[in-house]
């Protein structure tokens, strides 16, 4: 086909999704129809022990009661053909890999199995019962049935109301293949009060199918951002939430940052006002810097209910916290071959004056990035300042109150008496290069007061005292550089950084052999084939590598 017929397709598609938030669509949003299909399951799981109860109850309990053999053998089959139907579609439900949309389906021919199965009991195997047995004039228990799958997994209106008249239809139809095989039949009023109570159920089970689908639309609405939908919550933080994201017409994965008013502490509207436009610095910021090894930014907005957002690629990897704290110190090596990329992002941000200002390990990724491991990204900007025009060297500060966390924190931004410069991003990074050494942070302390007062005041104690793997003595005097407690001792920028980390030679040990193989060892699930950006309605291809 045509690339733009293709493109053309996709369009089309894209459209007509963005179109079903504002009227009645057959299909309802991931996250309801993934629960739904749990609901499912746990419905066959109930029908497959009601009707395991009664098998035992005719082929056990009843006889032993009445001192007799079975007295229906015909509701037997039945029974067996409901316990094995229903925990046959149970599994199915559980384990199939089809998607959640297919399961939503499938759940309703569990219902339509379970009501016909009724049905056939119904006519076929209750007469054969005494006439003392037989209940006569009782509704059908299909009714039930309709109520309960209502309850369970309430869909689309249209085919919850087809598919309980269809149920509801079973008994009249089972009841006239029985009369035309020559079987009794149930009289007219039989019939009537067997059957009204099933077809006014199919009625009524319309009204909880409405209000779910009025529901699922708004929920669609909310998890819409402009042309990114929300697929899953990846985590939650003081000021915001970060989400899993798919463009509508890319077919690529991104992550979204949401920054709702609720979220911010915010005293009143004017603060509220300036956290959202602090976090519109911050994508501003990140879009305009072009190293590679800064996270990018593709696009960024506020919604009609304040809510800001910002869309960033979506990273396979770990930060170098939970790096560290999972699998330990890092070797030297290793350090100075993820620092040097720290340093080419920031130097990029240096250039263009910027400062980060919260420097940590949190704040820097560790990721497989296509055929490359041990791939740095640098995150959050959200503390960026900007130089203002004509002015020296340093950057200006928007508040003087001091910013960043703690344990990274340079002494000029705890004392907030000089303007904060790119110097207080060198000293963050020998913070972050020290516990990637040791595991630990340059100073220990039991309260934030006391570690802030220990960097202004306390000589820090050398990486290699605190380490048992050997760090070579030109980094040890690297990372004591940066930590300097004067500014004007320490490297001025993290392009000066860059290039003491480039005279290091201890990075020989470590490239992208060593980097391949310890993913390989310690995160297999983000080493095997690469994935091939579909959308999720079409078939995922990979690509062996």
């Amino acid at each position: 086909m045509h690339p733009s017929r293709v493109l053309a397709r996709r369009q089309q598609t894209a459209t007509s999704d963005l179109s079903e938030t504002g009227r009645g669509t057959s299909r309802l949003p991931t996250e309801v129809l993934n629960e739904q299909a749990t609901r499912l399951a746990v419905f066959a799981t109930v029908g497959a022990i009601l009707w395991s109860f009664a098998l035992l109850l005719d082929i056990a309990l009843l006889p032993a009661i009445s001192e007799t053999w079975v007295r229906n053998w015909r509701i037997i089959p039945l029974e067996i053909t409901g316990v094995v139907g229903n925990a046959f579609m149970r599994q199915y439900l559980r384990r199939a890999e089809t998607s959640a949309e297919v399961k939503s389906t499938i759940g309703l021919v569990v219902m339509l199995m379970n009501g016909a199965i009724i049905a056939a009991a119904n006519a076929w195997a209750m007469p054969m019962l005494p006439a003392e047995a037989a209940e006569v004039g009782r509704p059908s228990w299909i009714a039930l049935l309709i109520l309960i799958f209502a309850m369970i997994a309430p869909g689309n209106p249209r085919r919850m109301f087809g598919a309980s008249i269809i149920a509801a239809s079973f008994d009249p139809i089972a009841n006239v293949i029985v009369w035309l095989a020559g079987e009794p039949a149930p009289t007219l009023v039989r019939a009537f009060i067997q059957c009204w109570p099933s077809y006014a159920c199919a009625f009524v089970v319309v009204v909880p199918a409405k209000v779910l689908h009025r529901m699922s639309r708004r929920l669609k609405e909310a998890q819409e951002l402009g042309s990114y939908h929300l697929i899953e919550r990846l985590g939650e933080g003081g000021m915001g939430e970060v989400w899993r994201a798919e463009h509508r017409l890319l077919a690529r994965d991104a992550a979204i940052k949401l920054v709702r008013p609720e979220l911010l502490g915010a005293r009143n509207e004017d603060e509220a006002q300036n956290a959202l436009r602090r976090f519109e610095r911050e994508a501003q910021a990140t879009a305009a810097l072009s190293s590679p090894h800064t996270i990018q930014v593709f696009d960024f907005g506020i919604t009609q209910e304040g809510t800001f957002y910002y869309v960033m690629e979506l990273l396979a990897g770990r930060d170098l916290e939970s790096l560290v704290r999972e699998f330990g110190p890092l070797p030297a090596s290793r350090v100075v071959y993820l620092l040097r990329q720290v340093c080419h992002s920031l130097a990029d941000a240096h250039a263009r004056g910027m400062v980060h200002r919260d420097i940590k390990p949190a704040n820097i990724y560790v990721c497989r990035m296509g055929l490359d491991y041990d791939f740095a990204k640098v995150l959050d900007f959200g503390l960026v300042k900007i130089r203002k025009p004509n002015t020296a060297d340093t950057l200006a500060t928007i508040s003087q109150g001091a910013t960043g966390t703690p344990a990274y924190m340079a002494p000029e931004c705890i004392l907030g008496d000089v303007e904060v410069d790119r110097r207080a991003d060198v000293y963050a990074l020998g913070c972050v290069a020290y516990f990637a050494l040791t595991g630990s942070l340059v100073f220990e302390a039991d309260s934030s007061m006391k570690m802030l007062m220990a960097h202004i005041h306390t000589e820090p104690t050398r990486p290699s005292e605190r380490s048992e793997l050997p760090i070579p003595r030109e980094l040890d005097d690297l990372v004591m550089a940066c930590l300097q407690k004067d500014p004007a001792r320490r490297p001025q920028n993290a392009g000066e950084l860059l290039g003491m980390a480039w005279e290091c030679h201890c990075t020989e040990s470590w490239g992208h052999h060593e980097a391949r193989h310890w993913w390989q060892a310690h995160l297999p699930n983000l080493t095997g084939a690469l994935p091939v950006a579909t959308r999720r309605d079409q078939p995922e291809h990979v690509v062996s590598v």
